[in-house]
């Protein structure tokens, strides 16, 4: 009856090239995946199909497979839902003091309250979403976040750590459903839904207020959409079919939206659309109308819904965030125009630069900063030892420079006051009354380029002070324009140009931008300024509201300096990082809070047992991929059922393992510091593909023994290695959810005697 169902609903769908293909018994691995297909089409395991076929119920296979019976998996998920929101929702109020990155994350909530503009390296959304569930849940935006360690006090700040509690609890529903889907198998999906809920690294990310747990979800629910759609392959053009096409793009647009990781699982949908079109290209039954319906439908729902929504993001982004904060200096003059409170919103000025102003100079690279100098000298062996000259990203009293003539005269009678293309002119630090300089000494990072420094005292220096304006596109006696104008200030003794070169000083510059004097004249934004702030009493003023970027201007923008700003991310001081090769051997944890005895005691760090785990189906994924396809290849009398399990793994498996690899190799290539929170994304597809791996695994116990023996040993198996990842569970939760008292190496320690790695540092 089942197989007759299958034929009914293939020949309604015109998917009539999968009956030409089918023969009974498939002898090649091609033809298997295809009668596989053919039974999940009509909503049948590999099991079910078989056992519909000898007219027996599907209550339970022979191989200890849990119930089909739709009642009885309902059970199953909702005790799986119960031990999820359980494990994530326990004790979600401690500690009561901030611990390691709800510093940042809780402080940009209380922006997104309090209305105020600040700079994150990360797309906006997930900020949104905690700004939110703070207002939602009464939390005003007053607490400061300033250090790890503040308590919190009477701020109600349960609901931003219940919405990434909440998140959190979705990932083990998610990882059983895709595994449920993808595999057909109860126990494949238990084994996997029990390895997410007993990790004790995904109950703390998802217990903190983070960006992590809302990434994830994104992640995974794009994942479940994207499989949940292609089993709905068979009925093209339904309600459900849609449905789970556009969930799938929000998904996408979501995981985008929360952290640039997002482009992994975007990357993991594309190439499996692109395998999914091009199997249709490949039926014959379909005309090329239908193709290509089915090709404009994908670029609705999984390009142009996910750039609506990302781009919607950042427009209601723009529009919340409209006070001056932290982080201006990192964008345009023209972008800082549009902020409420910034001394260039609806503010007025001199139009054009004179001699005797005072100004602020803003490199137009984007981050590129604002000129500045400070009280200290370069060090020994770094060019001269003179006043340092930097460019600075925020706002500070160190960035006001003095226009002066190269004479030092004041202006007589007569005589304009207006700087103009072609002028030389002097500029005097402000504070420290250094002019700036340039000589033919290296510049500390840019070796190929001139030092420029602070020189001088009291206005006083020499030839090496005089700098020639030049305004980019003008001609002899232009005008230079207040922030409209772009210019280049060239060295007058050496020929070269003031140049910000984005490289980060060491300590000894206080990690500010390097600013060189580049003997290659060519235009770049490097060597380009603006003439910012200005203030010159001689003059009259006139409005900036002319300034003002469209919407396009500044989106752009914020992706320019988002981008550089997460490749030029350092380490703090004292601050635990990691390499790639750490992630899968559980090397090393991260302190999320305390230090000694008297403190709450937080540490990030996978349950052994299940990273191990983890790795082992790593290894034995290949191996057993690679003996089942010499086996089907070969035409081995493998049965059957031992077949499609096997095209399961291979098909299946494949794409868990795809979305790993996307997941992690990424990293070896970044150059910016990298965390242990990093691999979480990567762990959850190889916890899927564990599930998978060891349910094939523990289904091939018939090649050593015969039943009921078997299926004994199946069942011990599955029995083992439950007990084994909740037993390692019990000894490491007190990692999760905290501890007090004696440290680890102590006797009466909750932890005493369960280091197992000596870099592990509970």
């Amino acid at each position: 009856m089942a197989k007759e169902e299958c034929m009914t609903q293939s020949t309604t769908t015109r998917d009539t090239s999968t009956l030409r293909n089918r023969r009974t018994g498939p002898t090649s691995s091609r033809e298997a995946l295809q009668a596989l297909e053919d039974s999940q089409a009509a909503g049948l395991s590999p099991e079910d199909d078989t056992q519909s076929s000898n007219g027996t119920s599907h209550h339970l296979s022979a191989g200890g497979h849990v119930s089909r019976d739709p009642q009885s998996g309902g059970v199953v998920l909702m005790l799986v839902a119960g031990l999820s929101f359980a494990t994530r929702l326990y004790r979600i109020t401690e500690p009561p003091h901030v611990c390691w990155d709800e510093t940042h994350f809780g402080k940009m909530g209380s922006y997104y309250i309090n209305r105020t503009f600040f700079f994150d390296v990360h797309p906006p959304l997930g900020k949104m979403l905690i700004g939110l569930a703070g207002y939602m849940t009464g939390y005003d935006g007053s607490f400061p976040f300033a250090k790890p360690g503040d308590k919190y006090e009477h701020h109600n700040y349960w609901g931003m750590r219940g919405l990434c509690a909440v998140l959190g609890s979705f990932l083990p529903i998610f990882a059983y459903l895709i595994v449920l889907n993808l595999s057909r198998s109860y126990t494949a999906a238990l084994i996997t839904a029990t390895l997410v809920i007993c990790d004790t690294g995904c109950i703390t990310i998802s217990q903190y207020i983070l960006l992590d747990p809302i990434l994830l979800f994104f992640i995974m629910a794009a994942v479940l959409s994207m499989v949940n759609f292609s089993l709905q392959r068979f009925r093209p053009f339904t309600s459900s079919w849609w449905l789970w096409l556009i969930l799938t793009g929000v998904n996408l647009a979501g995981a985008l939206g929360v952290k640039f990781v997002g482009l992994f699982v975007v990357l993991l949908v594309g190439l499996n659309t692109v395998w999914d079109l091009w199997r249709l290209l490949g039926d014959l039954s379909l005309s090329l109308v239908e193709i290509t319906k089915h090709f404009l439908a994908r670029i609705v729902g999984l390009i142009l819904v996910p750039l609506f929504l990302y781009v919607t993001i950042f427009a209601v982004h723009f529009v919340v965030l409209n006070k001056s904060g932290p982080g201006d200096g990192f964008y345009s003059s023209a972008f800082q125009s549009r902020l409420i409170g910034n001394n260039l919103h609806n503010a007025s000025m001199p139009e054009y630069l004179a001699y005797g102003s005072i100004i602020t100079v803003k490199n137009l690279r984007i981050a590129g900063g604002y000129l500045h100098s400070h009280w200290h000298l370069y060090p020994e062996g770094v060019g001269a030892r003179q006043q340092q000259v930097t460019a600075y990203l925020h706002k500070d009293y160190n960035n006001v420079w003095l226009v002066h003539r190269p004479d030092n005269n004041a202006s007589q009678p007569g005589t304009a006051d207006l700087v103009r293309h072609g002028d030389i002119i002097r500029l005097e630090h402000k504070e420290t009354t250094r002019n700036l300089h340039g000589h033919l000494h290296e510049a500390p990072l840019t070796k190929k380029h001139f030092q420029v420094t602070g020189y001088g005292i009291n206005g006083t220096g020499d030839t090496n002070d005089l700098w020639q304006v030049e305004v980019c596109g003008g001609r002899k006696g232009d005008l230079v324009k207040v922030l409209r104008s772009k210019v280049r200030f060239l060295h007058r003794a050496t020929g070269c140009v003031l140049y910000s070169s984005g490289k980060t000083l060491p300590k000894w510059g206080w990690e500010q931008v390097e600013v060189t004097c580049s003997p290659y004249l060519k235009e770049t934004p490097s060597s380009q300024w603006n003439i910012e702030d200005h203030v010159n009493p001689k003059w009259p003023n006139i409005s900036l509201s002319v300034l003002k970027p469209h919407f396009l201007e500044i989106l752009l923008e914020s992706h320019i300096v988002m981008i550089r700003g997460n490749s030029g991310l350092k380490p703090k001081d004292n601050e635990m990082n990691s390499k790639p090769w750490h992630w899968p051997i559980d090397y090393q944890g991260l302190r999320f809070s305390g230090v000694n005895d008297t403190e709450y005691r937080v540490y990030l760090l996978g349950n052994p047992v299940v990273w191990w785990m983890n790795l082992a189906s790593l290894g034995l994924y290949p191996i057993m991929v690679a003996v089942a396809s010499i086996a089907l290849q070969r035409g081995f009398s493998l049965g059957q059922k031992r077949k499609e399990h096997s095209l399961v793994l291979q098909r299946e498996g494949g794409l868990l393992l795809l979305g790993w690899l996307l997941h992690y190799a990424p990293f070896y290539t970044m150059g910016r510091v990298l965390y242990f929170h990093h691999y979480f994304p990567a762990m959850l597809f190889s916890s899927m593909l564990t599930g998978i791996t060891f349910d094939v695994l523990l289904k091939s116990t018939d090649l050593l023994l015969r039943p009921p023996y078997s299926d004994w040993l199946r069942r011990l198996g599955l029995l083992v290695l439950l007990l084994s990842v909740l037993y390692s569970f019990y000894l490491f939760h007190p990692l999760s959810y905290g501890m007090t008292g004696p440290l680890a190496h102590e006797p009466g320690s909750a932890m005493a005697g369960q280091k197992w790695m000596d870099s592990w540092e509970f």
